[in-house]
């Protein structure tokens, strides 16, 4: 009966929810039994995939070793943990300078105009930004190379130059995913109770002691769960930035080269799904311990910031 109250007096808001749930439970838990194909040695059967799951031999942390053992270990896992330490904290830092430079306009419409121009590369496919930087990039017509060219230096070429690609790998991930970054911190900063900055000015505060006394506190809190979030993505790339945006180059694999390149490299020449199956099975086990670990840093620091 305390079930029917709860669910009558929040009906709407749980019906807001379901698409969301009816996707996390299709998508994201109901395969989750999937992860036992990890421990075994995969092969296909003619009567189907759970036949095949099941009929399949045990190998136990065997398809892990293929992550440990290889050359390129160490390369792979430097590249996933120091792309992901940058484009957390440069990612955070611009999301929420962006925030509060829109919530400064005072002209909405203006404010509006540049909230779309930041959201729009995140809707686009890193297929198409890979062809925005090859414009840029290309050997013969590209722009940068052209501009070279008008001031009577040598073309520089791009693709084979490992130097400049973790600078344009972050500049990329900065311009795409800025904007949609900063949408939540947009929306806190919106929340704030404006009362807290006519006090501000009315005791002769200037506009940057009002955004670092009151809009960066009252956001901190948000900046923190955001924060862990992320962590708990740092062992995973995004395999469109990594592989599309330097176009699978080999000379650049150095720099280029991740976790999730390097399993899908590995998948397209031997067809090991256990071996693709144990990467991801390892890269959500680390993600998980890392955002417990630091969600209880933040607790033993500030209680009330901490995620749970």
């Amino acid at each position: 009966m305390r079930w029917l109250n709860i669910f009558s007096r929040n009906k709407w808001l749980l019906l807001m929810v379901l698409p969301g749930t009816v996707w996390f439970f299709l998508f994201c838990y109901l395969p989750m039994p999937g992860v036992i194909i990890a421990f075994k040695d995969y092969k296909f059967d003619t009567d189907g995939f759970l036949a095949s799951m099941i009929r399949s031999e045990w190998v136990g942390f065997k398809n892990f070793e293929y992550l440990f053992q290889t050359e390129d270990a160490w390369i792979i896992v430097r590249n996933t943990l120091l792309y992901n330490a940058v484009f957390i904290l440069l990612g955070t830092f611009f999301s929420v300078l962006v925030a509060i430079l829109v919530s400064e306009i005072t002209n909405k419409k203006m404010a509006k105009m540049y909230q779309t121009g930041m959201f729009l590369p995140h809707f686009l496919s890193w297929v198409i930004v890979s062809y925005f930087v090859f414009s840029f990039l290309s050997v013969d017509k590209g722009v940068l190379n052209q501009l070279l060219k008008f001031f009577g230096a040598d073309p520089v070429f791009w693709y084979s130059k490992t130097d400049y690609w973790p600078y344009i790998l972050v500049i990329v991930n900065l311009w795409k995913g800025v904007g949609y970054g900063s949408v939540v911190y947009l929306a806190a900063i919106v929340g704030i109770d404006k009362t807290y900055f006519e006090a501000a000015m009315i005791d002769g505060a200037s506009k940057w002691q009002q955004i670092r006394k009151i809009t960066i506190p009252m956001i901190t809190p948000i900046i923190v769960i955001m924060f862990i979030l992320a962590i708990g993505g740092i062992f995973r790339a995004d395999f469109g930035l990594f592989y599309q945006v330097p176009r699978d180059t080999g000379a650049l694999y150095p720099v280029t080269n991740v976790i999730d390149t390097f399993v899908y490299r590995g998948l397209k020449v031997t067809g090991n799904i256990s071996m693709s199956t144990a990467a991801g099975l390892y890269q959500s086990i680390v993600g998980f311990v890392l955002v417990i670990v630091t969600n209880l840093i933040v607790r033993k620091i500030n209680r009330e910031q901490a995620l749970f």
